[in-house]
């Protein structure tokens, strides 16, 4: 479904001044310093329709409506990346706790989060991504 999509051959690579060029600075603040948004406030919580989110710093597709669930966190959730190449995680220790932090393996840009509290009968994942981390394609 979303073959056409993946990766291109060299991730991208820019300056932080690059970086701060393009991204507002909040969007600079989420995606490139690991920041996240209020909870509720992502333009993309209450989102119904159907469509793709790609990461809003480079434009890959990371995650299909299909998969998208209401969590009740106040961040859109998801059971699963569109295109698992497009997404990586790693440990993250900040804030004196351990989660797992969700990263475009493209631009190497925050996400948000994994948690192991999402439908059971999806296979128990709860991607948590930052609402500015994302850009929704309405599907025709």
């Amino acid at each position: 479904m979303f073959e056409e999509y993946n990766l291109p051959m060299e991730p991208i690579q820019k300056t932080e001044e690059e970086w701060k060029e393009e991204l507002s600075p909040e969007e600079y603040r989420v995606l490139r310093e690991a920041g996240t948004e209020a909870p509720f406030a992502g333009v993309y919580v209450n989102n119904h329709e159907d469509g793709t989110y790609r990461c809003r710093a480079c434009g890959v597709v990371l995650f299909g409506s299909d998969t998208k669930f209401d969590s009740g966190s106040g961040w859109p959730s998801f059971t699963d990346p569109a295109v698992a190449e497009n997404v990586g995680t790693h440990s993250d220790d900040s804030l004196g706790m351990h989660r797992v932090e969700v990263f475009c393996k493209n631009c190497n840009s925050h996400l948000g989060h994994v948690f192991e509290d999402g439908p059971k009968e999806a296979g128990g994942k709860r991607y948590c991504i930052n609402s500015l981390s994302l850009e929704f394609e309405k599907k025709d």
